[in-house]
């Protein structure tokens, strides 16, 4: 570095200094800009995974059923779900569904494996407590106000079909066989005792149903089979969603994959209507940094015009006044960028504390953007100001006017 730069850089910085109350409004301003700007940045990255997480909450946003008449296999909901991220994943609940009776009153069956639906269904609420194992059901709200049935009762469920030759009559006891004595086909009334766990309150359709296990289901109906619907949570955005319905539709021709509309257009509507608003605060932060900037550097050149005109009749060229000026308020542009930067991150972390309870996930790559964005607001700033000084007409200066 030659004498002429250190000059330069001692003229750059001892101005800044000398007018240090007006340059600290200028960075407050930027620095402010840059929080904001960084802040918002990170909220918006993040954004996406923060609200995923949130719509978790209101159930799955996928849905597996067969694409022909037969049920799902372990196979085929295997392959589908292959299809999937598993970073992504959150969970994924199969349903079978079975016509039985209680006391003669028809209800249908739901079964499903309990350690797995909350996974998918976190919005239900269960008054007692999840079943554990075989012999268990957890009972809709509204089917266990029909049926008289609370917390701790048992419960006797009847499956009756008819006899073929190819049912296995080796758990059906003799006394469940009836005969028709005209047409002398055989009917079995297969029952199942249960003991109801809990009841179920989601205040839609889930109150209907009775919920057992695989297992139960599978003895009572005497019959092994797949599954009528899968649900599965995916932690993704529409766009990703979609993409995964269409590969598994396409790659597993068993398996007709659909979004859940209610739950994905919900997400995308509101992910659009966040992104854009955090998009017009930030064009409105900085157009009001760069206001600022502005009218603070045409004070400092209102008070240096003397200094400006007398540099400028002693010879000096415009374009080392434009420099100086210019290092000037890209210097503020770099010193507001790197605090912002810091603070930036706070100030998201305190939105996304109080607005989703998590925390923010910290992007280093939005400090040099921050940084360069800073500099380039400054910059463009400082040319109206700049020009001012450009146009001041030495002679005027010196006699005064």
């Amino acid at each position: 570095m030659n004498k002429k730069q250190r000059m330069f850089i001692r003229m750059v910085l001892a101005s800044l200094v000398r007018r240090r109350s007006r340059m600290i409004v200028a960075l407050l301003a930027i620095v402010v800009g840059a929080t904001i700007l960084s802040g918002l940045g990170m909220i918006y990255y993040d954004v996406p995974r923060q609200m995923s997480s949130q719509f978790r909450s209101y159930g799955a946003n996928i849905i597996f059923t067969p694409s022909g008449d037969e049920s799902i296999s372990d196979r085929e909901l295997k392959s589908g779900i292959s299809f999937i991220s598993q970073e992504e994943l959150e969970g994924y609940t199969p349903y079978r569904y079975e016509n039985s009776q209680i006391h003669n009153i028809p209800v249908t069956l739901a079964g499903i494996d309990f350690g797995s639906v909350l996974k998918t269904s976190p919005y239900w609420h269960i008054n007692g407590s999840m079943p554990s194992g075989d012999g268990e059901t957890l009972v809709g709200a509204k089917m266990a106000e029909s049926l008289g049935l609370s917390v701790g009762d048992s419960v006797s469920v009847i499956n009756s079909f008819q006899m073929t030759a190819d049912t296995d009559r080796t758990n059906i006891p003799d006394y469940e066989i009836t005969k028709d004595p005209e047409t002398g086909e055989e009917y079995c009334d297969h029952s199942l005792d249960l003991k109801v766990s809990g009841i179920l309150e989601t205040g839609g359709s889930e109150e209907e149903y009775i919920y057992v296990t695989m297992k139960d289901i599978s003895y009572l109906t005497l019959t092994e089979r797949g599954y009528d619907i899968v649900e599965v949570s995916v932690a993704s955005m529409q766009d990703t969603l979609k993409s995964y319905t269409e590969k598994i539709s396409s790659g597993v021709s068993e398996i007709s994959a659909k979004l859940v509309k209610r739950v994905t257009a919900s997400e995308s509507t509101v992910l659009t209507k966040l992104e854009s608003l955090v998009f017009i605060v930030t064009l409105v932060v900085l157009a009001l940094t760069m206001i600022c900037v502005a009218t603070t550097m045409m004070a400092v050149i209102a008070e240096r015009r003397k200094e400006i005109g007398l540099r400028k009749a002693l010879g000096a060229l415009n374009s080392s006044i434009i420099m100086e000026f210019m290092c000037e308020g890209l210097v503020l542009g770099a010193v507001g960028g790197i605090l912002g930067s810091v603070l930036g991150y706070y100030f998201a972390d305190l939105v996304s504390m109080n607005v989703f309870s998590s925390s923010i996930t910290f992007r280093p790559l939005l400090i040099p953007i921050t940084i360069i964005a800073s500099v380039l607001v400054t910059g463009l700033a400082c040319l109206i100001p700049i020009k001012s000084a450009v146009d001041v007409d030495p002679a005027l200066v010196l006699k005064g006017e």
